[in-house]
């Protein structure tokens, strides 16, 4: 019988499929003869203790223009699924947090879930770094805008970013006489509401920050290095990057041999790691991307190793 895999997603029609790392894998499982079922948030329910799911049975194809096909959908017990993978985008905020709550019934219930909803609701993308401090440069977390300026002025270059961003959204580049630096502060921490990450300015930037992969704990041996292109200081492809393929160093494999095991251990199957020269930035553990970049640079099949992993774990 062939297996059955739900994918939690934003809506696919807004995708960009050249670049999509959720339709490589999609793409994969159909090519290994998986049936695709297709959610989104709005898609979840508990019934009587169950995980349910309003799933329609989805086709996909390698195409720009037609990349995908949808059936009518039908409420679903997603413990019928073998897999789901979760693969929201960012921010993780207070529904994507109770959509965990929904697939951990679901895991309970015998599906395999990537990554694991406690997991996900573990690993924040900026703080859970601070788990491998000797991985990361210096770094401040707080509400306080007395104790950021104090940063800032100890360090005088720094990067400064809310804690549930992406794509390079609400990050700023200021130093300890920048007029704008309290304007910053009261946004970012809503006038001392929120948190607020502060962290040392690294001109490594310049070359690139590296989007290194993860696969059950174990590194792909490519990172891409997403390039900040005219005087945006951001690498981010979605902030106008350039993604350039590069091998591993030796550097890079310590990084992920100090944070691999620790997110195996947690049920963080598919993660990508942000390493700006020898640091540590982001662990992102909700829809890390870059697989097709990398596929098309150097023939890999990551998605491939990635269900390697999935199908060894349900046999």
């Amino acid at each position: 019988m062939a297996r059955t895999l739900a994918v939690l997603m934003d809506p696919i029609a807004t995708i960009a499929p050249k670049k999509d790392s959720t339709l490589a894998m999609l793409l994969e499982a159909q090519r290994r003869g998986w049936q695709l079922r297709y959610c989104t948030q709005g898609d979840l329910a508990i019934r009587a203790g169950e995980a349910w799911a309003r799933l329609a049975a989805l086709t996909v194809r390698d195409d720009p223009h037609r990349w995908f096909e949808l059936e009518a959908a039908q409420w679903t017990p997603l413990a019928q699924m073998d897999a789901v993978l979760a693969r929201k985008d960012p921010p993780f905020d207070s529904q994507f947090l109770y959509d965990t709550m929904v697939l951990e019934l679901a895991q309970r219930d015998g599906a395999l879930i990537v990554n694991d909803p406690r997991g996900l609701r573990d690993a924040n993308e900026k703080l859970f770094t601070q788990h491998f401090a000797q991985c990361c440069a210096p770094t401040l977390v707080a509400r306080d805008r007395a104790e950021l300026r104090r940063f800032v002025a100890e360090h005088g270059q720094v990067v400064l970013k809310p804690l549930d961003g992406m794509g390079g959204r609400g990050i700023f580049r200021s130093h300890h006489n920048d007029p704008n630096l309290n304007s910053i502060l009261e946004t970012l921490t809503q006038n001392g509401h929120a948190f607020a990450l502060a962290q040392k300015y690294l001109p490594e930037i310049a070359s690139g920050d590296k989007r290194i992969l993860l696969i059950d704990g174990e590194p792909v041996p490519y990172a891409l290095a997403r390039i900040p292109q005219g005087d945006d200081f951001r690498g981010n492809l979605a902030a106008g990057g350039r993604g350039e393929g590069r091998p591993l160093s030796e550097r890079d494999r310590w990084i992920a041999a100090q944070v691999g095991p620790e997110l195996k251990r947690r049920g963080m199957i598919f993660v990508g790691l942000d390493v700006i020269g020898d640091w540590l930035t982001e662990i992102n553990v909700t829809s890390p991307t870059c697989i097709r970049e990398l596929d098309a640079q150097f023939g890999l099949t990551i998605a491939g190793s990635l269900f390697d992993c999935i199908e060894s774990k349900l046999a």
